[in-house]
């Protein structure tokens, strides 16, 4: 508890200092405290320059950012989140302590001089790298390390967007990507800790203030539920998109990596002097269109050139995140679905800034698939619990529309284009690259489903394994019975109670013989007995037993 309020107060600093120096930088090269505020305007500093400025920004910008991140910390060049799921998953939760300084410097450079990215990818990374740090000064166990490294997350996003229960959720979904209540309770520490410091230095107000919206006709059901499936397009396609730049930029670039930001600035200049609404986070641009400032025909010229100066502002080696651009890139879209979904139906269709608040969540959700976390934080941004319905149906039906266009998000997608995959076997590790019939054990004797409890129990109990197979009449397969279930059983009041297994016989996730163990052991753990059956791959039978014990033997078993 105490190292969690200590991670969480310094996330919460980390945050000020963050919020500080991108001001201050902004202020120094654009001459605005927001340029995004003031689109075309010239700098007070160059007005000679008018607004051709933004050509030279980006390029002065990289020129300082980019020797500082290729000199101490290239992990702090993209968006940042990649790589602390990364250290969770396969690094025990160690994070370079530089990682925090430099990439506060280089995110609030880059944001600064007009790179088109978010903060919420630099935040994570800051106070991850915080929680990271101090795990090793006090010698945290590696599960307590990973959970200061999710606490500095959560206080991280808490602190900056004001979002106490976002960051909690945030940290679980995507950085742990497991619930439970040790964690929960951490996250809480860290994040209120958090919330205060930087309640503190901003004040107590919402991210976006909007006007009341009300779902007045059943119908906008419908045209909610149609926006969330376009958004996971949206989502999804910003994802891709994102990458196909990086790839470009990658293929053109021949020069030294220290150099690649400051002359890519010039590209990301030309695109800021044709849509200087692109400059920076773009958070009143955001607003604008929320309120219907905009016409159908500009949102979605904005939202068109956010997905390209964000995905030239990573592509060059910028350092910035992509929650706020895909917040972005849905309030146009949603505003723009809005507008046109009320020329058709007047009477039934809503106000435009509901879609506008609901698309943001949806492409959030399509592009990282992480409903939780987008239903909360488009609560908390925002103060509107009158939407939380349609934004719900439209989160998760963008979530599994994504689901089914494609198994990466933004954030892994760009850890398996570097050869990782988090649910595989790390680089060098002696256990996972196995296949399972490798290591698997025999198949215990199944219990027929018709087996009383007490008969299962005393099998049970002369059995090595704590948990065996179900079969039914026939012979088939149709689950597992854990020694726990059939003594919970045994000790509830007999009327009602089940009498024989195959009433309390689970089939836990499929384990198949051609799998990896990395793969495996997932399921492995998760499953409520101490091991699994593993199926035959073509016909869905149990062939074996994969337990702790069976994968732990995989160290003395070649690949």
């Amino acid at each position: 508890m105490t190292l969690a309020i200590a991670v969480g107060a310094g996330a919460g600093t980390g945050s000020v200092v963050f919020r500080w120096c991108i001001k201050t930088f902004t202020r120094l090269l654009s001459g605005h405290a927001d340029y995004a505020a003031s689109p075309g305007a010239g700098n007070p500093h160059a007005p000679w320059l008018g607004p051709y400025f933004v050509l030279l920004a980006p390029v002065i910008g990289g020129l300082l950012y980019g020797p500082l991140v290729n000199r101490f910390a290239k992990e702090a060049r993209g968006h940042g989140v990649p790589e602390v799921m990364l250290a969770v998953a396969q690094r025990g939760g160690r994070i370079s302590p530089q990682v925090a300084v430099v990439k506060t410097l280089a995110s609030a450079l880059c944001i600064g001089s007009g790179g088109s990215v978010g903060r919420e990818g630099p935040i994570v990374q800051i106070g991850s790298a915080l929680g990271s740090t101090l795990g090793r000064v006090t010698n945290a166990t590696e599960g307590r390390m990973k959970l200061l490294v999710a606490c500095g997350a959560a206080g991280g996003i808490a602190a900056t967007f004001n979002a106490p229960l976002a960051g909690v959720f945030f940290a679980m979904e995507l950085i742990l990507g497991t619930f439970s209540a040790e964690a929960f309770g951490a996250t809480v520490l860290a994040s209120v800790t958090a919330s205060v410091i930087g309640r503190a230095a901003f004040g107590n107000v919402a991210f976006l203030q909007l006007p009341g919206f009300r779902v007045t006709h059943l119908t906008q059901y419908g045209l909610f539920a149609l926006l969330g499936v376009g958004a996971a397009l949206a989502g999804v396609g910003f994802s891709r998109f994102l990458y196909l730049v990086e790839d470009a930029c990658d293929w053109l670039w021949r020069g030294p990596e220290w150099l690649r930001p400051a002359v890519g600035g010039l590209t990301l200049g030309l695109v800021l002097l044709a849509l200087p609404q692109m400059y920076g986070v773009g958070y009143p641009v955001l607003q604008k269109a929320t309120e219907g400032g905009y016409a159908a025909g500009f949102l979605l010229l904005l939202l068109a050139g956010k997905m390209l100066a964000t995905s030239l502002t990573i592509g060059i080696g910028g350092s910035g995140g992509v929650f706020a651009p895909s917040l972005f890139i849905g309030a146009m879209l949603g505003s723009a679905y809005g507008i046109g979904v009320h020329h058709l139906l007047p009477h039934s269709a809503g106000p435009v800034g509901a879609y506008a608040l609901v698309g943001m969540g949806a492409v959030f959700a399509g592009a990282a698939r992480a409903p939780i976390t987008a239903v909360v934080i488009l609560f908390e941004l925002t103060g509107e619990y009158s939407i939380i319905l349609p934004l719900m149906l439209a989160i998760v039906l963008a979530t599994a529309t994504s689901h089914l266009l494609t198994r990466d998000t933004v954030y892994t997608l760009k850890l398996r284009r570097r050869g990782i995959d988090l649910e595989g076997p790390a680089k060098g590790a002696r256990i996972g690259t196995q296949r399972v019939d490798a290591v698997m054990e025999p198949l215990p004797s199944p219990l027929p489903a018709s087996t009383t409890l007490a008969d299962a129990a005393d099998l049970l109990s002369l059995s090595d394994h704590g948990a065996l197979p179900v079969t039914d009449d026939t012979g088939a397969y149709i689950g597992v019975v854990t020694a726990q279930a059939v003594a919970e059983a045994l000790t509830e009041e007999p009327e009602g109670a089940p009498t024989q297994v195959g009433q309390l016989a689970e089939p836990p996730a499929p384990v198949l013989a051609d799998q990896t163990l990395a793969h495996a052991l997932h399921t492995l753990l998760s499953a409520p007995g101490p091991g699994v059956p593993v199926l035959d791959s073509a016909h869905g039978k149990p062939v074996g037993w994969l337990s702790h014990q069976s994968a732990l033997r995989a160290v003395h078993t070649t690949a």
